[in-house]
């Protein structure tokens, strides 16, 4: 994914939205914020900090602060885990049954993408500028929202992590779904950060790409050049059977319908596979990578 991930306009041309599009972000629901004032009410009643509660539901701190603040979607360990550290009333359970999902933090030219990507039956993902955003960590999401510009304020840098990582529960939920990644090995070695976070980044993409339905392959630096030189692309079948492309660039993306066009990407992508690294020695290059931080 690019470092904001946004939508396009419908219809059979696609076209790139305008950059000014971001700017008008969906405020978080009414069902996040009750959901999360639940949790802060029960978290002060309990006499826990934040920082007390994220260690028993082993998420981060910046995490709880979200949830509580409405702004990202609990997965079901957080409630199962806040649950049990807050009193195990049953609220929280109850209370997550009506949670609707927002689209807050997803820039405007993505959000289409992101609700096909929901309901795909595979999806394939080729990246040469960063982690694809479904494997990143959160400490690398956050280093990347930091670095965009125009810089943001805290609650939307908040808002754009939450989105991010609330993305990764659908490979978790979706197990019989096919996803394909296809990245290049220097996208790996370029740093953030310190080394812990460097090899917790490795961990978290390893994790991620271990089950059976998920497929991860490096592109290595002497590849040499390769079909999919035109930038990153991302392409996905629906529950009809029809294939479409979304390509992303700067403050732009744009979702590709016509027929011609996505046979070409596929092709690309298909090419692309035979010259990568194959699943097994991608997950060793990772790991001796990680290795020698």
């Amino acid at each position: 994914m690019g470092m904001v991930e946004g939508d396009v306009a419908e219809g059979a041309e696609a076209r790139a939205v305008p950059a000014g599009e971001w700017e008008r972000e969906p405020h978080p629901s009414d069902s996040l914020r009750t959901f999360g004032a639940v949790v802060q009410a029960l978290r002060e009643h309990a006499g826990l900090s934040r920082a007390e509660l994220a260690t028993r539901v082993r998420y981060s701190k910046h995490t709880v602060e979200s949830v509580e603040l409405g702004r990202r979607m609990p997965d079901i360990p957080f409630v199962d885990r806040a649950e049990e550290a807050l009193g195990n009333t049953g609220a929280l359970r109850k209370a997550a049954r009506y949670l609707t999902r927002g689209e807050a933090g997803l820039a405007a030219w993505f959000r289409r993408w992101a609700r096909l990507e929901r309901e795909a039956v595979s999806l394939c993902t080729y990246e040469c500028r960063l982690v694809p955003g479904l494997l990143q960590s959160e400490a690398y999401a956050r280093a990347v929202f930091e670095g965009t510009i125009p810089l943001r304020t805290d609650e939307e840098l908040e808002a754009q992590l939450g989105a991010r990582m609330e993305r990764q529960a659908m490979m978790r939920e979706r197990p019989t779904v096919p996803f394909s990644f296809i990245v290049e090995e220097h996208v790996f070695r370029r740093r953030f950060g310190d080394a812990e976070a460097m090899r917790e980044l490795f961990d978290h993409v390893l994790e991620r790409s271990a089950p059976r339905n998920v497929t991860l392959q490096v592109v290595p630096l002497d590849a040499g050049l390769h079909a999919c030189l035109d930038g990153p692309v991302q392409v996905l079948e629906t529950p009809a059977g029809q294939r479409l492309g979304y390509s992303e660039g700067q403050k732009n993306g744009r979702l590709i319908s016509d027929t011609k066009e996505v046979s070409v990407l596929c092709q690309r992508y298909d090419t692309l596979r035979s010259q990568a690294l194959n699943p097994k020695e991608s997950r060793a290059l990772l790991e001796r990578l990680r290795g020698e931080l």
